[in-house]
């Protein structure tokens, strides 16, 4: 048994599991299989091919606390998940995000509002990507990494497991932290060792390799290697590393 609101347009070849909630005016495509206890709210628009495992809640309505940092400002878009994108179990995506064609959204994964992944994107199991980031192509997030909200990651970066983005170097103690919150940004090609920490507001260059478990305190050159607490130069990424 599944409830499937009258408005919902729905293509041809959808398969919908037990126990699922499909709200009004969604639009799925073609050859979508949508599996046990899975809920879409409102308006979410579903590409072709896409695959959505149990327990995935999709459009979800975002609801700040009173003391969030971000706070809502105006009505959010529809959430859009492009063509041949995997959706894992019990993966959370929010109202107002928009997901490339043939992106992997794992287990357990969480993407909230205002954000933007690109094509052939993969968000590991236990990702936790806040509002307001942008993910270019082709990037990669591994398992239990956090993203905070306003970082933008370009295309071909790779995020090795347990990386911490911050953006907020008042820890919420001033009201001044609201005009200078601020990710980091990871220019194309970057890489980014697990267990790594990114300060607020950092820039990581195009092809830098930050060694795992490095601090990084300070604008990396592009190309190099850095490592250390706080993370220094060390050498120059080998030419055959580099994309």
């Amino acid at each position: 048994m599944h409830i499937v609101d009258p408005s919902v347009v729905c293509g041809e070849r959808v398969e919908i599991g037990h126990f699922t909630v499909i709200e009004a005016n969604v639009k799925i495509g073609n050859d979508v299989k949508i599996g046990h206890r899975v809920t879409i709210h409102e308006g979410t628009v579903i590409g072709d091919g896409v695959t959505i495992a149990d327990g995935a809640v999709l459009g979800k309505p975002p609801k700040p606390a009173k003391t969030s940092t971000v706070k809502l400002s105006g009505e959010l878009p529809p959430l859009v998940i492009g063509d041949h994108c995997t959706i894992g179990a019990n993966a959370v995506i929010y109202q107002g995000a928009t997901i490339g064609a043939y992106t992997l959204i794992a287990d357990l994964a969480s993407v909230r509002e205002n954000v933007h992944i690109g094509q052939y994107v993969i968000v590991g199991r236990g990702v936790c990507v806040e509002n307001h980031v942008q993910i270019g192509d082709r990037t990669k997030i591994q398992s239990n990494s956090y993203i905070t909200a306003y970082t933008t990651l370009e295309d071909h970066v790779f995020i090795a497991p347990c990386v911490t983005t911050t953006n907020d170097n008042y820890m919420g103690r001033t009201e001044e932290r609201f005009a200078k919150i601020k990710g980091a940004t990871i220019k194309r090609g970057a890489r980014v060792g697990g267990g790594a920490i990114l300060l607020p507001g950092v820039t990581v260059a195009e092809e830098t390799f930050v060694a795992a478990g490095a601090l990084v305190t300070k604008d990396t050159e592009p190309k190099t290697v850095v490592k250390g607490f706080p993370a220094r130069f060390s050498k120059m990424v080998d030419e055959r590393e580099l994309l």
